[in-house]
Order: structure tokens, then C-alpha cells, then sequence
């Protein structure tokens, strides 16, 4: 339906954002690797998919046509919901999922908050095939510094944890130098 949006970045938070296109702001959900990939430019373009359930119609946006695939093959798996798929994406980048994926990497995916022995194991028999015809890129995009343990907070609850449960998993991981992204990565690992 919504295949991208280019416009004017408004607001940026770790797992939302919204672009102002001809007037109209969207609100877009994005994972932790899309918030790494977008600067702080005004004009961006997002790659999206538009998600259409009885209650709401969300948009999810994302910053490469392979994290797009990479969101369109997870939620394709029985049990595997957009925003398990967002968890997934904010937790590795898509390349890893494929390269998971492919060697049979049960516990690497096990390792995401929400995913169980049997869900790892559809994922893999269900994508191992679709994985091999495809080539993602291996550039890992989590370089930005930023330290801000809100950002990380924010996300935290917005993904559906306690918020005093995430403050504990921050605390333990957190020595104030690491990146948003490294404190909610490290965070979902505790959590």
C-alpha cells in the first residue's frame, strides 16, 4: 500500500518517528537499526509497510529495502508478530537473522526476548531456503555515539517491558560510554 515516505524528519525517538510528507505527519515505528541509520538530516526516505489489523492501521518504516524483506519473511512465521519481528530487527542487525538463519542457529535466535526453542526452530525450517537466495549487507550500523539512557528507557517500555525492570537491566549494563543502541541490546539480553 505505503511503499516509502520521503519528507521532512519531525521527531525521532529510538522506536518511532514521524515524517512530515505534503503536509500530512506519519507516525512510523522503526527499529533500533533504522534509529542507528538515520542521522539528524531534515529530509529522509523510509522504506514501510503498512500493517492493517482490526483496532489500528500501523506503519512500520525502515532504512534499506533488505530490512524491509528481512521484517516481510518474520512476520510471514506462525508466532511471529510485527512487533516480535521489531524486537527481532532492533536486536540484530538482518544480516546476523540471516546468517543465524542459515547455519541453524537456534540459540543465537533464542536469544531474542519473546522467542521460545519452538518458535526458533520455525523460523529457521520455515526462512533457512529464502535465506540462501538472499543476499543482505554485512555493514553493521551502530556506530553513532549517543549515551542517552532515556532514549534507551523509552524504548525499553515502548517495547512492552516494566519500566522498573528495564531501569535494573540498564543499570547492570550500562558504564555510561555506550551507544542508545548497545544499552538496549544489552538490556533485551537481561530482560
Amino acid at each position: 500500500m505505503i511503499g516509502h515516505l520521503n519528507g521532512k524528519l519531525v521527531e525521532k525517538n529510538p522506536t518511532d518517528l514521524v515524517i512530515e510528507c505534503a503536509g500530512v505527519g506519519y507516525e512510523v515505528k522503526i527499529s533500533l537499526h533504522t534509529f542507528s541509520a538515520i542521522g539528524s538530516d531534515e529530509s529522509i526516505k523510509l522504506f514501510t509497510k503498512l500493517i492493517v489489523r482490526e483496532d489500528a492501521h500501523i506503519l512500520y518504516g525502515f532504512s534499506s529495502k533488505e530490512e524491509r524483506e528481512m521484517f516481510n519473511h518474520l512476520i510471514s512465521v506462525s508466532g511471529i508478530g510485527p512487533n516480535t519481528a521489531m524486537i527481532m530487527l532492533s536486536s540484530m542487525i538482518p544480516d546476523e537473522i540471516a546468517h543465524a538463519i542459515q547455519s541453524e542457529d537456534v540459540k543465537t535466535i533464542q536469544s531474542i526476548k519473546g522467542i521460545g526453542v519452538k518458535t526458533a526452530q520455525r523460523v529457521i525450517i520455515d526462512l533457512k531456503d529464502k535465506m540462501l537466495k538472499i543476499a543482505f549487507s554485512t555493514e553493521n550500523i551502530f556506530n553513532q555515539n549517543n549515551t542517552n539512557r532515556f532514549d534507551a528507557l523509552t524504548a525499553l517500555v515502548s517495547l512492552g517491558f516494566d519500566k522498573k525492570s528495564a531501569e535494573k537491566a540498564i543499570d547492570k549494563i550500562s558504564t555510561g560510554e555506550e551507544s542508545v543502541e548497545e544499552i538496549i541490546k544489552g538490556a533485551l539480553k537481561i530482560l
